[in-house]
């Protein structure tokens, strides 16, 4: 098939998303695709009874975040939970001193299933954003917190109600009352100080993306209305997204950073950064203010549309995805995947040219910088290396404007690691937690003072953990297990690193049911954690399980997510299609005990697989994903991703994207497809659902009389996770999980 033969397509009527028509579609599908796969909460396998009790396990790590200290000096510890009883989850506060011991004694601030059935609202929360201590005056002096806002979407979806809480009070605070509230809309927003909020939402027509995110921002003053808050920064409409936010690193050392960006694409952005005082973030008419003299203007930050920006003391940290010579005619360039740091000020008052460069991280063949976590006076460096974990640590210094190497890890660990400041502001204790794919998660507190050798040595995690906090049960019999990297070649003779977990006796006769997961875009790394999911699923039953660390994902850098990009999408697929050959050619599979999942971008991979290599799989779980390739960029969200697929409305299409279009790779000359599982969600309002749908009607259609077995499930909640609760997402585990074993 070539792109010009392509016909109308008669299947629009599928894109209309709560339309009669479609979601009549939907419920006879999921009637037919539970007549033929069964329920799974009947089903003998057991898999949706274990898998809801993990989910609603007490046992599960209640993760926290401090919000303060009471009068005594206790830090106020907020967690949000979802058990059996509290499917919506419960908003709940402790102490540390309580979160210390086996049993927390928890105090309820928000009920969401009482306020669901109040309102008689699906809620789903998605998260709070607190009123930073330091930038309020009722905080009693920066003790605790006051406000937050709160962010709440209707089953699930990405656009959420925006309502901003009292956690003196412990309620919402009215409109009446001068509170920030916000209907349904992919709302951004931040305090800028007690009572101004720097927003962007829908506010009406030209106020979106084309991508459907914020244009604009505004800066609302509590009291006021948000059509009177007066447009302080707006991009253009083939921008991804506008932001503004400010960044207050006096705790540090540094300075109070406002700063702006324009999202050109997934991957270029504009920035906009100036140094304010504390003054400067009052509502206009507050006398403080008024004494103040002006702010100075932004100024436009001088680096490559492609490199991020972040703060921290008297430094900005430039993030590289290309190489950069800062100084034409130094003869000094920073590598792409390269983090180094300079003077704020100087940078941003004096330009580029004046500034003296340090790197605090440069990438090597194999390795790749991932996050970094700091706390009042470190900063913790997590790195990965041939897609193991490795933390380094540096100390603030020279009065908050250099960093100085204390201590690290000597070697990289397959497992996953993460950090996160207790509170940054004042402390330097950090939550440290590890967790692997045999390993479950076990949570420290560890504190970044006692790194202080400047050596890298084995174990090195035991000079800093001062306590083990939580740990999580094993969710699953890993008894007998291990846990190996290998690496298959790809086409184009790239070696592609994938983390195998089978049993040690496993025998090499191809019959061992294996399930190859991938991702392999926008440059996010897979890797080693512990999935309960899994285990239960398909380890306990004698599978073996895969994760594919393909082209198009972030283990290597930003070259290894590059190589895939746009025209040369192929090297994912090729990658993912060379893993699963060599897990054949091992003799640990064959092609009919191999079964593939993905979702979203992953997706879109299991579409590619599908009509690339019909003979490669028994069984493709694709689920959320995207298929219509001709059409995505008009759907929902879609536009944003043009800098990693493509534009279709461009030669793009005729060039290579349709290549790349599973729904217009149907072959129907192809006798036997393998089954495969369609799952999405109504709700999902980032990728629209109509891929899936049209996907599975076209091949109901195009399959009548030949052996093309495809099932399809939608379900009526869930955003784009594709369960709104437990109970929803036990049963969307366990449906895959059998239907793939």
């Amino acid at each position: 098939m070539t792109a010009t033969d392509l016909s109308e397509d008669p299947y629009l009527f599928l894109e209309e998303v709560e339309s009669e028509e479609s979601l009549q579609f939907a419920r006879d599908s999921n009637d037919a695709c539970l007549g033929a796969l069964g329920d799974p909460t009947k089903s003998d396998t057991g898999t949706y009874d274990r898998v809801l009790t993990t989910l609603e396990s007490d046992d599960r790590i209640p993760h926290v975040s401090q919000y303060g200290r009471t009068e005594d000096g206790d830090d106020i510890l907020f967690n949000f939970w979802k058990d059996k009883k509290n499917p919506k989850g419960l908003w709940r506060r402790t102490t540390m001193s309580s979160y210390s011991t086996d049993s927390p004694a928890w105090k309820t601030v928000l009920d969401l299933d009482a306020l669901a059935e109040k309102d008689g609202i699906s809620w789903v929360y998605k998260g709070s954003r607190a009123l930073p201590r330091a930038r309020d005056p009722m905080s009693e002096n920066g003790r605790q917190v006051t406000r937050a806002l709160l962010s709440l979407s209707r089953g699930g979806a990405d656009a959420t109600y925006l309502k901003e809480f009292d956690l003196l009070s412990e309620s919402f605070v009215s409109e009446e009352e001068g509170g920030f509230c916000l209907p349904e809309a992919k709302t951004r927003a931040s305090y800028k100080s007690r009572d101004v909020l720097l927003v962007g939402s829908d506010f009406g027509p030209d106020s979106l993306t084309d991508s459907g995110y914020p244009r604009t921002v505004r800066e609302w003053v509590r009291g006021t209305k948000i059509e009177d808050a007066p447009l302080v920064f707006e991009g253009e409409k083939t921008d991804v997204s506008v932001s503004a936010y400010i960044d207050d690193q006096r705790a540090h050392h540094g300075s109070i950073y406002e700063v702006r960006a324009r999202a050109l694409t997934f991957y270029t952005s504009k920035h906009y950064a100036r140094v304010v005082d504390y003054e400067h973030l009052l509502a206009p008419n507050d006398p403080k203010r008024l004494a103040k003299e002006a702010p100075p203007e932004f100024t436009e930050v001088d680096i490559q549309d492609d490199a991020d920006i972040d703060f921290f003391g008297k430094m900005i940290f430039i993030s590289l995805r290309s190489d950069w010579t800062p100084i034409e005619g130094s003869g000094i360039t920073y590598k792409s995947g390269a983090m180094i740091y300079t003077d704020a000020a100087t940078f941003l008052l004096k330009g580029r040219d004046a500034c003296k460069y340090t790197v605090l991280f440069e990438p090597e063949e194999k390795t790749a910088f991932e996050t970094y976590t700091t706390t009042k006076n470190y900063l913790i460096l997590s790195i990965i290396e041939n897609v193991k974990a490795k933390l380094l640590f540096y100390k603030l210094s020279n009065d908050g404007s250099e960093l100085e190497y204390v201590g690290g890890d000597a070697e990289s660990q397959i497992r996953a690691s993460s950090t996160g400041g207790l509170n940054s502001e004042d402390s330097d204790l950090f939550w440290f937690q590890t967790s692997g794919y045999t390993q479950p998660s076990t949570l420290y507190m560890a504190n970044a003072t006692k790194v202080e050798s400047g050596e890298s040595m084995p174990d090195f995690e035991e000079v800093y953990v001062e306590k083990e906090m939580k740990s999580l049960p094993a969710m699953y019999d890993a008894t007998g297990l291990k846990v190996v990297q290998r690496f298959a070649v790809s086409e184009d003779g790239t070696e592609v690193p994938y983390f195998l977990v089978m049993k040690e006796d496993t025998v090499l006769d191809e019959n061992t049911p294996t399930l190859l997961y991938g991702y392999g875009g926008f440059e996010i790394s897979l890797g080693p954690k512990y999935i309960a999911t899994a285990g239960i699923s398909w380890l306990e039953r004698g599978g073996a399980y895969v994760e594919a660390n393909i082209r198009g994902g972030g283990e290597f850098g930003p070259s290894w997510h590059q190589a895939a990009l746009k025209a040369n999408r192929n090297k994912s697929y090729e990658d993912f299609i060379a893993v699963a050959e060599h897990l054949i050619s091992t003799k640990l599979c064959k092609a009919t005990t191999l079964a593939v999942r993905g979702g979203s971008n992953g997706g879109l991979l299991m579409g590619m697989m599908y009509t690339m290599r019909p003979d490669l799989f028994g069984a493709i779980h694709c689920a959320v994903p995207l298929l219509d390739m001709k059409r995505y960029h008009t759907l929902l969200a879609g536009a944003s991703w043009m800098a990693e697929y493509g534009n279709p409305d461009t030669d793009d299409w005729e060039n290579f994207l349709y290549k790349y279009s599973p729904y217009h790779n149907i072959d129907p000359s192809v006798e036997k497809y393998p089954p495969m599982l369609v799952t999405t969600s109504t709700r999902d309002d980032r990728v629209h659902p109509a891929h899936a749908r049209k996907m599975v009607k076209k091949l109901w259609d195009m399959g009548k009389g030949k052996d093309w077995p495809v099932y399809y499930y939608e379900n009526i909640e869930g955003g784009h996770g594709g369960a709104a609760d437990a109970k929803q997402s036990a049963f969307m585990t366990a449906l895959a999980y059998d239907f793939m074993w």
